[in-house]
């Protein structure tokens, strides 16, 4: 068994494709997830430390699953919190994304239902459709009419999955359009905003006032707000379904009341401080001005560069490390080979001068 275990890692190794962990590294962020700064930001952080001191005790563990001893009444006030902000009649949270996705993927399909899934959905989405059981069928990507030529094809009930904005080419779905497509075909529609949260306001749902047209919606807390956690936006019913049916919620031990309340803070910091969303805007622009040639969209923090080699693009990211810039290299098998390409973060607290620095390097790169 273990031999075998050996053999598959070489063969990662020799390709240059092997995952390692790695501990914090310096250098400019060009690589995570935290788009406003929130993550690093000092006044957020104090907030966040008076209210420990305050109360002690959000610090501790919640002693069991939400079904059991874990059902705190900070945790029934941030739902309702969540979803009277984002105008949706519930919310119901999750210890992180990939929790929710699973829960909710795994729960409301059924045996006898289709999933129809955009070719770039979330590793999370598919693991959950595995567990439910239903046919999953793909669409090519953001493609509306491929969409509406499977749907023309199906019998039975369908669920529509898709991102707001997708997190490997950093474009944004045609979410009005296919929203119109589910309400034709009577199809219900799932969508993920982990990379669209924060950085458009409260989401592309909320945006285009897409509530009563979307069966859930699934909100992550890890990225623009710089804490933890999911929240799956949705009526009344598929609240107490989920909460009944989903395994992923019934046999979790809910999360200590520290990241509810910090999830509940973040919202209140982010309405407060709007202009950081405007300086991630800026620093978008100023990338794009910049002449790299991208598949991402214009507004989007996510900017692709192809590089259609692995071994190319992990020498770029190596060269950038080595001057100073932390930007993240996603390898075929992860994306179709010939589409690699160099993953580059913008986030509001970056300079504009070494965002033309980076530039400079990478045109000189490829």
């Amino acid at each position: 068994m273990y031999h075998n275990f050996q053999e598959l890692l070489n063969k990662r190794k020799e390709e240059g494709t092997l995952r390692s962990l790695k501990s914090d590294t310096d250098g400019i962020d060009f690589y995570s997830n935290d788009y406003l700064g929130l993550a690093r930001d000092t006044e957020f952080q104090e907030i966040l430390f008076q209210k420990i001191i305050n109360n002690p005790s959000l610090l501790l563990g919640s002693t069991g699953s939400r079904l059991i001893s874990g059902n705190s009444k900070i945790t029934t006030f941030t739902e309702e919190n969540i979803a009277e902000r984002h105008q949706f009649p519930a919310a119901l949270l999750f210890p992180s994304g990939y929790n929710a996705n699973l829960a909710l993927f795994s729960t409301l399909p059924g045996r006898h239902d289709t999933v129809i899934v955009d070719e770039q959905i979330h590793r999370s989405v598919h693991d959950g459709c595995k567990i439910s059981n239903a046919r999953k069928l793909k669409f090519k990507h953001n493609n509306l009419q491929d969409l509406e030529n499977v749907l023309k094809r199906q019998n039975g009930h369908c669920y529509i999955a898709i991102e707001s904005l997708y997190s490997m080419d950093g474009n944004l779905a045609p979410i009005r359009e296919i929203a119109a497509l589910s309400k034709q075909y009577n199809a219900g529609l799932l969508i993920d905003e982990a990379h669209a949260f924060g950085v458009f306001g409260y989401g592309l749902v909320e945006k285009y006032q897409l509530q009563n047209d979307v069966v859930a919606a699934v909100m992550t807390y890890g990225k623009a707000l710089g804490v933890h956690g999911a929240a799956i936006l949705c009526s009344d019913v598929v609240k107490s379904y989920l909460i009944n049916f989903a395994s992923p919620f019934i046999y979790t031990t809910s999360a200590q009341d520290f990241q509810w309340m910090s999830i509940q803070t973040g919202y209140e910091f982010l309405e407060q401080n709007q202009k950081v969303s405007k300086r991630l805007q800026e620093n978008i622009e100023i990338f794009r001005n910049q002449g790299l040639k991208s598949p991402s969209s214009a507004i989007s923090p996510i900017q692709a560069i192809i590089v259609p080699d692995n071994r190319k693009l992990k020498t770029i990211q190596h060269i950038l490390s080595e001057k100073g810039f932390l930007t993240y290299a996603v390898y075929s098998p992860t994306v179709k080979e010939g589409t690699e390409r160099l993953r580059i973060c913008l986030h509001s607290f970056n300079t504009e001068e070494e965002i033309v620095r980076l530039t400079k390097i990478i045109k000189e790169l490829l």
